[in-house]
């Protein structure tokens, strides 16, 4: 074999390792960003033109994520957090369209709180997608109904089901204090935000709530919802149930009464009560009889 062939086997091994090396390459980049991003990778897909425009994007998130000052709560915001959402979810029972936009800018607080850009809805969906795909679809949601119930074109339900949304966010915001990548490695494994359901006969859901620190964040919202509204339908009932037993009793007293009084008029009458019949042929004989001895003291004066 002459020199020229030499070079030009070594020119396609070349070439074939370098196409080799861009494939494997390429697939790596692809299943690392499908591993953090997980849902969201498969979003930016089809909003894209091309899957290579969506991985584009999705690494441009990335480079800008990593200039963020990115930062764990403090404990002490922690505490004050939790217990400002304990307090509108309180307020929701009365009040559930301003709960919700409560929630809306709790959540915006903690995140600038954590290093976020905020002032922007769909920046905010980008930075939160590099370390919080897992729950982003969650803050969609939620934004969508905390937006109608702002014009009043939200019923009952689904704020109920935007406060489990906010929720799953917000407990990710404050539990991330170890570090976003324990977030980003469960994105691909995440629980769809469709999946969660307030339907009280499949899960007792968020109008009643057990609440299970072993499941998803979702889970556990939905669960600690259920568990307060159960709590109060079980003080309505008992309530329900003491009303009934006061007015049996007043019942039963005023029946007693009645009889009390209907034995008065009885021992006032003799025995009989006023409004028994008479005996008519009693009643007129004993007027004949008046009159016959009015006739026999007459005669016997004459």
């Amino acid at each position: 074999m002459n020199a020229v062939a030499w070079v030009a086997v070594v020119i396609v091994v070349v070439l074939a390792i370098l196409a080799i090396g861009y494939f494997v390459s390429r697939q790596n980049r692809r299943r690392h960003l499908q591993d953090r991003f997980g849902p969201e990778y498969d979003r930016a897909v089809r909003e894209s033109d091309s899957r290579k425009a969506a991985e584009q994007e999705l690494l441009a998130r990335e480079e800008r994520h990593a200039q963020l000052d990115i930062r764990p709560l403090a404990p002490e915001a922690r505490e004050t957090y939790t217990r400002k959402w304990t307090e509108v979810q309180e307020r929701f029972v009365d009040a559930p369209g301003f709960a919700v936009t409560e929630a809306d800018a709790l959540v915006t607080a903690v995140m600038a709180d954590r290093g976020y850009p905020t002032d922007d809805f769909e920046q905010r969906l980008s930075d939160l997608s590099v370390a919080h795909a897992a729950t982003l679809d969650h803050y969609r949601q939620a934004h969508d109904i905390s937006s109608r119930a702002a014009r009043q074109d939200a019923t009952t339900e689904e704020l109920r089901q935007a406060m489990v949304h906010y929720r799953a966010l917000f407990q990710e915001l404050l539990e991330a204090g170890a570090g976003d990548h324990d977030d980003r490695t469960t994105a691909a494994g995440a629980v769809p935000a469709d999946s969660v359901t307030t339907d009280p006969a499949t899960t007792d859901s968020v109008s009643a709530g057990r609440f299970d620190d072993t499941g998803t964040a979702d889970e556990r919202v939905t669960d600690e919802r259920v568990r307060d509204d159960q709590l109060r339908d079980d003080a309505l009932r008992d309530d329900h149930a003491a009303a009934d037993r006061v007015a049996a009793e007043r019942a039963a007293a005023q029946r007693a009464e009645n009889d009390r009084a209907d034995d008065r008029a009885d021992d006032r009458t003799g025995g009989r009560r006023l409004d028994d019949p008479v005996d008519e042929d009693v009643t007129t004989g004993s007027v004949n009889g008046r009159h016959a001895a009015r006739s026999d003291i007459r005669e016997a004066g004459r």
